[in-house]
């Protein structure tokens, strides 16, 4: 007698990603999707607006929402980026806490465990770059969390390498419910690309320059448009300008002969190109738009929506 198998039911839903600033949140949401959707930097706070992704598999759908990291705001744009952060947390099914391998919970941790007691989702303790500890060390990072609150799950990954993230996968998919297919099945990212587009550039300029220039800096696209070469193939040329706040800022930016400028343009070319499968002709500008952190209108205006 033929075994009577039933299909598995599909499963789906949103899942937040919360810690810190700088503690790999973008790299473990580009490793588990496979592409670079989020920018990432060695500089704090560098994811800015809430960015979903989506992975799609036999079992089902995992919509990620990368948040900016929670920290204490200290103007305007940081008080939108806890904002945002925030208010992810209601509007999810599972929350990943992203944490760093260490035996001592300081301050701005203790922010954020006080901001998930409250919250009524699982919670799965993400203990990220675990390649740089010893294996028998990680048991005791774990215990040191596991005093401060009651996890859904623990998970030791190196997001950098990939190591557990498959894993991690799975374990998400155990607090998710039955549910539609929210994004189509090749769908990765709900960001528009010339959002895209003018992150990747944003990450370029953040890596290339010097600690002068932290945060203070925006990157908007003023056209984008596509056209055939000589040969037939497509080429997009690609305007954008870097906003930042002081002229000081601006000579950096640019640089001694416009080097800096020329640097973060061939680095940024380089991976939108690799992104889109397409060439492209990148050109930058350098504007000033002093303390635009502290202005909503400016805020808006380069592309961070509260709303949302």
């Amino acid at each position: 007698m033929e075994e009577n198998k039933t299909k598995e039911p599909f499963k789906s839903g949103f899942v937040s990603l919360v810690g810190r600033p700088n503690v790999g949140k973008s790299t473990l949401m580009n490793r588990i999707i496979g592409q670079k959707i989020a920018i990432t930097s060695n500089k704090p706070q560098t994811t800015r607006n809430r960015i979903q992704t989506v992975l799609t598999t036999d079992e089902g759908q995992i919509v990620f929402v990368d948040t900016p990291g929670i920290h204490k705001a200290k103007n305007k744009l940081g008080e939108f980026m806890v904002d945002v952060a925030e208010k992810t947390l209601a509007d999810v099914d599972v929350v990943l806490w992203l944490v760093e391998p260490t035996d001592y919970i300081g301050a701005g941790e203790q922010h954020i465990i006080t901001r998930l007691k409250s919250c009524k989702k699982p919670v799965i303790l993400v203990i990220n770059k675990v390649d740089t500890i010893r294996k028998d060390e990680i048991l005791k990072f774990i215990d040191t969390y596991r005093k401060e609150m009651d996890f859904a799950e623990i998970v030791p990954v190196s997001a950098l390498k990939g190591t557990n993230t498959d894993d991690l996968t799975d374990v998400i998919f155990k607090y998710l419910g039955e549910g539609p297919m929210y994004y189509d099945e090749d769908t990765v990212t709900d960001q528009p690309m010339r959002q895209i587009v003018s992150e990747l550039i944003r990450e370029k300029a953040l890596r290339c320059l010097s600690e002068e220039i932290p945060h203070g800096i925006a990157v908007t696209i003023e056209q984008m448009k596509e056209r055939k070469g000589a040969g037939g193939e497509p080429i997009w040329d690609i305007e954008a300008t870097i906003i930042c706040e002081r002229d000081s800022h601006k000579g950096i930016i640019i640089g001694k002969g416009g080097a800096m400028l020329k640097k973060i343009g061939s680095a940024a070319r380089y991976e939108i190109e690799h992104m889109m499968e397409q060439k492209v002709n990148l050109k930058l500008w350098v504007k000033v738009r002093k303390e635009w952190r502290n202005s909503d209108l400016l805020i808006k205006n380069f592309g961070y929506r509260k709303e949302d």
